[in-house]
């Protein structure tokens, strides 16, 4: 039986290679994308994309980790508050005037005062240019953009004491466009814009009068445009630190947006019935979520197969966190900013579960759990038992017929 392998050994393994082709796929083989393309762009093996640096989780790192919060309102357009408790006129602003005389006769009051209502005139409303000015009848151009009302009424009453009588001056808003901000998003009950209080009001302040949050607010971030800059932070914050909570002035634009947070989590996670790995999004669900929970909510380590000891975790960090925690990052351009991140930690360390809980999870964040080293020797041999006992099962079947076929058994079938 033995004898007869070398002689048909080659033709049924060349049948088996060919074989392969046929075997069912969810799409084309690897092999022959590389074979078919025309043109392309491949990396060395060795080849790493991105630079990186891997940073084992520890008390330090814990303590920074809970001091960065991205954007922050006060840092990017400070406190902001209203210098002025009086309303200022600006421009784009509509104003109405009116002008008082003393007696009939007058400039603007006709010596038939019985003949109309009153000793005054009003003027038709009077748009603030450009250049901030309104331009009153024998007044001529009067500059208001930045003024009190008061301030103004009275530059008109000197303009015209030498030819109203005692004039005096009263002028009321009909719109204040220079005094409005923008309060917009998909996360608002309600957009719209509205006029900014004599004692100002804050983000939250014309967020309330907007109708208020659609969505939790952990799943809210809000935006504040001013001026040509823009900064964002997660609503929760805004809640939590009063500082943040700045002053909206005028021309401000609020964005506010949902952005539900979720994480990745991909490898040897799972529960023990599970075959392979878990691969999936996750929505955090709740203000702040710790690597302890995150990885609970995704099933937990797979018993059978992960390496507690490389629970690896992906994110982009900033430099400056990374330069505090003594990181050499001196192979790593200085305009870069941003740094790609994997923090390590191990599960195997009895402390662990202390500090994963106060390792708080990111946005977009993404889980890796390792196959512990004897799981990739086990598909090994795994592999080698179905090569070798399918090559020889495919031998035995070629010594079957051959013996078949010299019994006389197959032919005239």
């Amino acid at each position: 039986m033995f004898s007869y392998i070398p002689k048909t050994g080659p033709v049924l393994l060349a049948a088996l290679l060919a074989g392969c082709s046929q075997l069912p796929l969810d799409g084309p083989a690897v092999r022959d994308i590389d074979r078919g393309a025309t043109a392309g762009l491949q990396n060395a093996r060795d080849e790493i994309v991105y630079d990186y640096v891997l940073v084992d989780i520890n008390r330090s790192v814990i303590e920074m980790i809970g001091m960065v919060h991205g954007d922050s309102m006060h840092a990017t357009f400070g406190e902001g508050r209203p210098q002025q408790t009086v309303s200022l006129i600006g421009v784009g602003d509509v104003v109405q005037l009116s002008i008082f005389e003393s007696a009939a006769g007058g400039l603007f009051v006709p010596a038939e005062a019985s003949a109309r209502t009153g000793n005054f005139v009003s003027i038709p409303n009077l748009t603030v240019s450009k250049a901030g000015n309104i331009t009153v009848p024998y007044a001529g151009s009067v500059h208001a953009s930045g003024r009190s009302v008061s301030e103004v009424e009275r530059d008109i009453e000197r303009k015209l004491a030498n030819r109203a009588i005692e004039p005096q001056v009263s002028i009321s808003f009909v719109e204040q466009n220079a005094s409005m901000v923008s309060v917009m998003g998909d996360a608002l009950n309600g957009a719209s814009k509205f006029k900014i209080s004599g004692s100002g009001d804050r983000i939250t302040d014309v967020i309330a009068k907007a109708g208020g949050l659609r969505y939790p607010g952990f799943e809210v971030y809000v935006s504040l445009q001013r001026k040509g800059r823009k900064a964002t932070i997660h609503f929760p914050r805004l809640i939590n630190s009063p500082s943040e909570n700045i002053y909206v002035l005028p021309g401000d634009t609020v964005y506010l947006y949902r952005d539900q947070q979720k994480y990745i989590a991909v490898g040897a996670l799972g529960n023990t019935q599970q075959t392979s790995g878990v691969t999936g999004i996750f929505p955090f669900e709740q203000e702040q979520l710790s690597l302890n929970e995150a990885l609970a909510k995704a099933g937990g380590l797979q018993d059978s197969r992960a390496n507690p000891a490389q629970v690896l975790l992906y994110r982009p960090e900033r430099r400056a966190l990374l330069e505090k925690l003594g990181v050499d990052l001196s192979r790593f351009p200085q305009e870069q900013q941003v740094i790609p991140t994997v923090f390590r930690a191990n599960y195997r360390d009895p402390s662990s579960f202390f500090f994963a809980q106060r390792f708080l999870m990111r946005n977009k964040d993404v889980i890796y759990v390792g196959n512990a080293d004897a799981i990739e020797v086990s598909k090994f041999t795994t592999y080698v038992r179905t090569m070798t006992s399918t090559v020889a099962g495919v031998a035995q079947d070629g010594v079957f017929t051959a013996d078949l076929i010299k019994g006389g058994q197959l032919v005239g079938r």
